[in-house]
């Protein structure tokens, strides 16, 4: 008990002591920012940029999610925001209900890894690791990116499976009367993201950003904030901050367990040894030249390490769930040579996939009851257009570069790994929705599914395989886009 309370292991921790400084600004920031109505600009942009496109007001819903995600960080707030425009929009083009709510809530998912606020989780890498604000906000653009374009690709396959058509001009919003409208609103944006790279304190850029939000609404003409509505949005502010803090308390206590008992290096070693005697059973199966010793090892605890990191998701909050995995996992995969913050991105990356994964899928379940929609077919169908994000963690860890600041980073090497990437996703996109420039055929599938799955291993000659296996696929569908019936 004195451990738990009267040190800074357990409940007085470092989760609960991020929540109460750096998260509490910064929710802070993203309810005023919301107010003042820089998320109805960020919405009108992705309408102007991705509406006019085949399915038109899902890819708006995917540019419109990653823009609020940049001020928003919560899946849910991300989800019932955004999807109170873009789900109706979606159902009249012709989406089924379930499939609305789905491409909404896995597109708010990915407001969790977007910079620069990333909900608590990059304030909390920031005490773990001790590195500085933008480092950690720099390794998550490219993730965050990939996270998006795996979405976008299956919604942009699944509206030309179904022949959905893009929104009409009258449809779309008028941008420069948008700009005209709401540009002071991102000058606290602007602020913020400057301080922050300019080297000062994440709490500066917090209060400059809060000031200038209140500043704005208080001058804007076109949309002026009440002094009671700003009493409102400080009330609001701290009530998510609030809901939180009682998931890091209770962490806490986790958390404290876990260090006094030990019990984190026992499930470090109990899985680093489970990869390593599967490593030697396959290792006798698979060329030696594709997959080493060591690089079988790696492969099979970061499987078992993202399987954990979903179940754990399931029943905990994703910032909950960073923490666990953070003390208990990231030990194992430095263990094994991963660079600390390549794997506290990874146990992240995969425990922000609970909030798409049945049965307890918060993110899924908001949009499903926006559009009427079952939860759990929702859930389902969320997790499937999610499946990108199942990827891309294998990919940084395997190829650190694509994080941008980890040692030994090279251009060369990010450029591989990024088009390695892009190309997995988009063939795993393609086979899940059974379209790519014609239908597909299960054969094709397959093949696509297993060439993006060698496309992200670190050997080239297992990379070399993918893209083999992916050109009868491509010759087969150019040759049949030609023919008449296929048009």
């Amino acid at each position: 008990v004195n451990h738990l309370y009267l040190t800074t292991q357990g409940i007085y921790g470092i989760a609960l002591g991020v929540v109460a400084t750096y998260v509490f600004h910064f929710v802070l920031f993203g309810v005023f920012a919301t107010r003042i109505g820089l998320g109805q600009l960020f919405l009108d942009c992705a309408a102007w940029v991705a509406g006019r496109f085949a399915g038109g007001p899902a890819k708006v819903s995917i540019f419109g999610s990653a823009l609020f995600g940049m001020i928003s960080g919560s899946s849910v707030a991300n989800t019932v925001t955004v999807g109170s425009l873009t789900i109706p929009a979606m159902i009249r083009l012709g989406y089924k209900r379930h499939f609305a709510a789905a491409v909404e809530s896995a597109s708010s998912t990915g407001g969790q890894i977007t910079p620069p606020i990333m909900g608590a989780a990059a304030f909390l890498m920031i005490e773990f690791l001790n590195l500085p604000y933008t480092t950690i906000i720099l390794a998550a653009i490219v993730p965050a990116f990939m996270h998006f374009f795996g979405v976008l690709m299956q919604v942009h396959f699944e509206a030309k499976r179904n022949g959905l058509r893009g929104m009409t001009r009258e449809e779309l919003p008028d941008l420069k009367e948008a700009f005209k409208r709401d540009w002071p609103t991102v000058i606290p944006l602007i602020v913020l993201i400057g301080v922050l790279l300019s080297g000062y304190t994440p709490y500066l850029a917090a209060f400059w950003g809060i000031t200038l939000c209140i500043a704005v609404g208080l001058l804007n003409p076109r949309k002026r904030m009440t002094v009671s509505e700003i009493f409102d949005g400080l009330r609001d502010g701290a009530k998510y901050a609030l809901a939180v803090g009682a998931a890091a308390a209770t962490v806490g206590i986790i958390v404290g367990v876990v260090t006094l008992t030990g019990v984190g290096f026992k499930i470090s070693y109990i899985v680093t040894s489970t990869a390593g005697q599967l490593a030697a059973f396959f290792g006798t199966v698979l060329p030696a030249s594709w997959f080493g010793p060591q690089t079988l090892t790696l492969l099979f605890t970061l499987i078992m390490t993202g399987v954990v990191c979903i179940l754990m998701g399931c029943g905990i909050p994703t910032t909950a769930n960073y923490i666990i995995m953070a003390t208990i996992a990231a030990p194992a995969l430095g263990l094994l040579g991963v660079e600390p913050i390549v794997a506290h991105f990874f146990v992240f990356y995969y425990g922000v996939l609970a909030d798409i994964t049945p049965p307890v899928a918060l993110a899924a379940y908001a949009a499903a009851g926006m559009a009427g929609a079952d939860p759990f077919k929702t859930g389902n169908t969320a997790f499937r257009l999610g499946l990108g994000k199942v990827l891309v963690p294998f990919v940084f860890v395997f190829s650190p570069s694509l994080l941008l600041v980890t040692s030994g980073f090279n251009w060369a090497d990010f450029l591989l790994a990024f088009l390695g990437c892009a190309i997995g996703i988009t063939a795993l996109g393609a086979a899940l929705s059974g379209f790519f420039l014609v239908r597909t055929k299960a054969w094709e599938n397959v093949l696509m599914i297993v060439g993006a799955m060698l496309l992200v291993a670190p050997e080239i000659y297992s990379s070399a395989v993918g893209l083999l296996l992916l050109v009868p696929v491509l010759i087969r569908h150019l040759a049949a886009r030609k023919e008449p019936a296929a048009i």
